[in-house]
């Protein structure tokens, strides 16, 4: 099944309870976290999420001192957790000529794809 959801980018500092503080505040409005990753190192990282309502997420975030930097829709995709997997996916998508720009694992055997060109990214997927 393809669908779509947000990443919620946020910047924060690279100090233990970082994700504890974005985590409270998302879970604190009732939106469900269904993936996070955080890329950085030294002083700060930049945590993405994924939330299906962005605009609670937002609101709680911003309500914790929290600063959504971007924001994007993304494409999720429901997957068998095997080998290979992401290799066909992947190249499924690279034959229909749209880049990738973002790729993380989600809950529940799901991987999230992102993309400049949204709507060929669906389409490459529903293939």
């Amino acid at each position: 099944m393809v669908a779509t959801a947000f990443d919620l980018v946020i910047d924060v500092e690279n100090t233990p309870g970082a994700l504890a503080r974005v985590a409270s505040a998302v879970s604190d409005a009732g939106v469900n976290l269904a993936a996070a990753t955080c890329i950085g190192d030294g002083d700060s990282a930049e945590l993405h999420i994924l939330v299906p309502h962005p605009e609670a997420a937002r609101h709680s975030l911003a309500t914790a001192q929290l600063a959504v930097t971007r924001e994007r829709q993304v494409v999720v995709v429901d997957v068998e957790d095997r080998p290979g997997v992401l290799a066909d996916l992947a190249r499924s998508i690279a034959q229909t000529g749209v880049n990738l720009d973002l790729v993380y694992v989600a809950t529940r055997n799901r991987v999230v794809f992102g993309a400049p060109d949204l709507d060929g990214l669906i389409a490459a997927l529903e293939r």
